[in-house]
C-alpha cells in the first residue's frame, strides 16, 4: 500500500503528483474493491491521524 501512495502522490513523467490527499481519497473510495478495506483502514488511521509523512 505504501508503494501505491507514493506512486499517486509523487510526480511521474506523464503526469503531475496529485499530492497525498488526492492519494489517500483514491484509496479510500477504492476500499474493498481494488484495496483491502483493513490495510486501506491501517494506512489511513496512519496519515491522518498519526501525522505519518512520505519522505521528499
Amino acid at each position: 500500500m505504501a508503494d501505491v501512495i507514493e506512486a499517486m502522490a509523487s510526480h511521474r513523467p506523464y503526469r503531475p503528483a496529485q499530492g497525498i490527499e488526492a492519494a489517500l481519497e483514491e484509496i479510500e473510495r477504492d476500499r474493498g474493491v481494488l484495496y483491502d478495506p483493513a490495510v486501506v483502514a491501517a494506512c489511513l488511521r496512519l496519515f491522518r491521524e498519526k501525522g505519518f509523512k512520505l519522505k521528499d
